[in-house]
């Protein structure tokens, strides 16, 4: 900041006063009808929003100055938190007619990215996430909250990762870390720091320690819900999730400055709950992000995301990223789906209801920050009225959640009622120039808008009775902004005023006059207008604070109408793309008939070729995937990940028909990009996310390989994919899909009983390959690689000598391969299962053979034969 001048006056002491409080923040200086920036700030301002940058006391010691109208203040607001700062707003908080000396100001409250209630400053149809993340000695914890709507949640972790995962799925807009002392700990803290910025583009913000302390957390947590424990939550003592959200709260009291009713409970989430998706996992996929342009489109989530309202959509985010585990309470999601999938006319008359229903939760946080606008409580009203109407097609359906949830269509009537007579329908967006307040709602407010609009007609009246009164005709009433409301006589006249008239003004030609009557007039006219406008906005605050009652009550009608969209959105998206109902079971098949990518399948259309996957029980839990570049490996590994998620969720698939064991986890190693920027090679990334698989997978997990083992030398590479399947295979048994380069890795099927191969369907004709993009059983003895490479372009002599030295590597291979190494981790029992199947012609002739009557030259001979056959 630059340095002070040494005359300073009153305000700008409060402007120093305040900046070096918020010194982190840019200062918007509330003066009239502008917010003034001064100095450093006043540069940023001038550079990030475009003001006009001046100066003042020019003629001394110049203050760099940039201002901006302060009814514009939305707009601003939301290209400096675009920019990456945070605002300050220092607003007047004293009348300046009543004011004695400067003006009374405060800062009402700290603009920053995760607490943003505006609806000009948020993203409809996504949650607008403030997180903070405590580590403990033994354990961490991660609390978010959403102030733009009131949920608030907490939750322990095990570790780092962990907390990449959650982070990763939350998508926050701020993330609270600690301040920490030591260099150890200070490089921990930075590189946790790091990592959640280029995951997820959050803005990092540090507090000090004693936010986090578990006494001042826990103390903070049960003054704001007004509590003697913890426990109604589900939060015992030594949870240290506790520290986590105290600070959330320390925050939010920090740059809010105001009530906070509307964050009513904090829930506890437990991560065995819900199918658990890692970071990884969510980017590899293509959940949330695409991998090339980090772009919504082209997601899961926007391809079957077809909710009507922001409720709506911000809850299937979370039931995409966060899936169900309980069979019974996929299935009641089902249930409500078939029924809005089959009975298409309550499917879209719910959805014809939710097309004019409002934003209930973010209107409901306003209302508690006392930031309402007329427009809210207008649309407020108008979303109450269509309530009844949701509530009828609900009750009429026979799926069991419908039902429930018509139960929670409450419409509160009489609150509809009072919003519907109060507020004027066609109201402006704010208060400061009236009109908001309906006619006919305030007897007062109605006599005062009269007045101030019907002074012409007053005022000739008024004029024609003073005519008639004097029998002077050339009497006029008139007003100026110096002297008021006057009537007027030519000087020729003066004599015959009536005793009433008092001399107010003398001019050259004329005399002015003034009654009592006028003079009251005068007073009450020239007050109506301030009166109306005062009188309008105790009227609305009234209305506010009436509304604010029903806090609980609208948030419970907004859950139920998010999740009556998501139903319905999920009906229709069946409906309208011939999806299918999966079976949902408690064991691990995985049984997929014709299944669909449900994101490419719906841009490629008929092109786009479906597959089969069968996996736990006697199909197996691992296939090993074999086939060439381009011919549809991944996509087919990724699609049968997504299903599995999807059909979690409650929705339906794009299949024929699914059998579908409930996942735990589904973990991902797909693809090679490159993680400099992490200071790790690829290779390094590859082998860390697989054993992240290796150590967390259980035997009801999901996995998903792709070419685990290219990022080094060939032979290091194979030998740790046969490593890492054999013992995924024979020691976690999950369901597994592998798709490899190596079909050197089909031999395993051939070791463990639990393996088997497919391969990708390629054709080859005069030296050319046709991808035909079907998964069919059996593995493949060739990569293909060769091939491909053609294709791209590769001079044929470069071609033919990589087939010479394939044939040569082949070669090699097969003899190093004989040895028993390979095989010698089969336990007892395959290597039996094993021998039997091998063998089970030379075992058949064996058990039917009477060897009492076999003469010694015809056991030699068998012998030679079994021997023969063997071999």
């Amino acid at each position: 900041m630059a340095k002070k001048t040494k005359k300073i006056t009153p305000a700008m002491k409060q402007y120093h006063h305040f900046k070096e409080k918020y010194a982190d923040a840019i200062l918007f200086f509330r003066m009239g009808d502008f917010y003034e920036t001064f100095y450093e700030d006043a540069k940023t301002c001038s550079r990030v929003l475009g003001l006009a940058l001046t100066s003042r006391d020019k003629n001394t010691d110049p203050i760099p100055l940039a201002g901006l109208p302060y009814h514009a203040v939305d707009g601003y607001l939301k290209k400096m938190l675009q920019a990456g700062y945070k605002v300050a707003v220092c607003e007047q908080v004293e009348d300046p007619k009543q004011a004695k000396g400067v003006v009374k100001r405060d800062v009402v409250r700290v603009v920053t990215p995760g607490t943003l209630t505006d609806d000009m400053l948020l993203e409809a149809r996504e949650d607008n996430f403030l997180c903070s993340v405590f580590l403990g000695p033994k354990s961490a914890a991660v609390s978010w909250v959403d102030i733009s709507t009131g949920h608030f949640f907490v939750q322990e972790l095990e570790d780092d990762k962990a907390i990449l995962d959650e982070v990763m799925r939350l998508g926050p807009k701020e993330c609270l870390l600690p301040e920490m002392r030591g260099e150890l700990f200070e490089m921990e803290g930075k590189k946790l720091e790091q990592q959640i910025e280029r995951l997820t583009g959050a803005t990092v913000t540090r507090r000090p320690g004693w936010y986090f302390d578990s006494h001042m957390a826990k103390d903070k947590l049960l003054k704001h819900f007004e509590m003697k424990t913890l426990e109604g939550f589900g939060i015992d003592d030594g949870f240290v999730g506790v520290n986590a959200a105290g600070a959330v709260l320390e925050y939010l009291e920090e740059t809010q400055k105001t009530a906070l009713t509307h964050i009513s409970s904090l829930r506890k989430v437990s991560r065995s709950n819900f199918l658990q998706i890692d970071q990884t996992s969510l980017r590899s996929l293509e959940i949330l992000r695409t991998i090339r342009s980090e772009s919504k489109k082209g997601t899961l989530l926007d391809s079957v995301d077809q909710t009507l309202t922001g409720m709506g959509s911000r809850m299937m985010r979370a039931w995409i990223c966060m899936p169900l585990c309980d069979v019974g309470a996929i299935e009641m999601r089902q249930d409500a789906v078939a029924e809005f999938a089959e009975n298409e006319s309550a499917c879209e008359d719910i959805r014809g209801q939710l097309k004019e229903v409002a934003d209930l939760e973010r209107i409901v946080a306003r209302i508690s920050t006392f930031r309402t606008s007329p427009k809210d409580l207008l649309s407020l009203g108008w979303t109450l009225r269509r309530v009844p109407a949701l509530r009828e097609v609900l009750a009429g359906c026979e799926a069991d959640m419908a039902g429930r949830l018509a139960e929670r269509c409450d419409s509160m009537d009489e609150l509809a009622d009072l919003l519907e007579a109060a507020i004027d329908p066609d109201c402006p967006p704010h208060t400061r120039d009236g009109g908001v307040i309906r006619d006919g709602f305030s007897e007062e407010l109605d006599h005062l808008r009269s007045v101030s609009s019907d002074g012409k007609t007053w005022l000739a009246e008024f004029q024609q009775r003073q005519v008639e009164r004097t029998g002077l005709a050339n009497l006029k009433v008139g007003y100026n902004r110096v002297f008021g409301y006057y009537i007027e006589l030519p000087r020729s006249m003066a004599e015959k005023a009536p005793a009433d008239f008092v001399r107010k003004q003398t001019l050259k030609n004329a005399e002015r006059y003034v009654t009592d009557e006028l003079k009251k007039y005068e007073d009450e006219v020239l007050g109506a207008r301030d009166k109306a406008l005062e009188l309008e906005q105790r009227l609305f605050e009234k209305l506010r604070e009436e509304t604010a009652k029903y806090i609980s009550r609208l948030q419970e009608l907004a859950d139920c109408i998010a999740t009556v969209d998501c139903l319905a959105a999920f009906g229709h998206l069946a409906r309208s793309r011939s999806y299918v109902r999966p079976a949902m079971l408690g064991d691990k098949t995985l049984e997929i008939s014709e299944g669909k990518h449900p994101v490419l399948a719906e841009s490629l259309g008929s092109e786009f070729v479906p597959n089969d996957v069968n996996l736990g029980g006697e199909d197996g839990d691992l296939s090993v995937i074999t086939g060439p570049n381009m011919a549809g490996k991944s996509t087919y590994i990724r699609q049968v990940a997504l299903l599995v998620l999807l059909a979690q969720t409650g929705s339906f698939i794009p299949a024929k028909e699914a059998k579908i064991g409930v996942v735990d986890r589904i973990f991902t190693r797909v693809g090679a990009s490159d993680e400099l920027m992490r200071g790790q090679s690829t290779f390094m990334v590859e082998m860390t996310e697989t054993a992240n698989i290796i150590n967390n997978a259980t035997d009801r997990s999901l996995v998903i390989l792709d070419e685990v083992g290219r990022g080094t030398s060939t032979y290091d590479g194979l030998s740790l994919a046969w490593a890492i399947t054999e013992h995924i295979a024979n020691e976690i048994k999950c369901r597994t899909l592998f798709a490899t380069h190596y079909h050197e890795l089909t031999e395993l099927a051939e070791l463990l009983v639990n393996v088997k191969n497919c391969n990708v369907a390629v054709r080859e004709w005069q030296d050319e390959i046709v991808f035909l993009h079907k998964i069919l059983p059996g593995g493949t003895d060739k990569s293909y690689g060769i091939h491909v490479a053609k294709l791209a372009g590769l001079p044929k002599s470069v071609v033919r000598r990589s087939r010479e030295i394939l044939l040569d590597l082949e070669n090699t291979f097969a003899k190093e391969a004989a040895g028993p190494e390979l095989t010698r981790h089969k336990t007892s029992d395959d290597q039996q299962m094993l021998f039997v199947e091998r063998n089970k012609g030379v075992l058949d002739r064996l058990s039917d053979l009477d060897v009492n009557n076999l003469t010694p030259i015809e056991a030699i001979n068998l012998l030679n034969q079994i021997k023969d056959e063997i071999e």
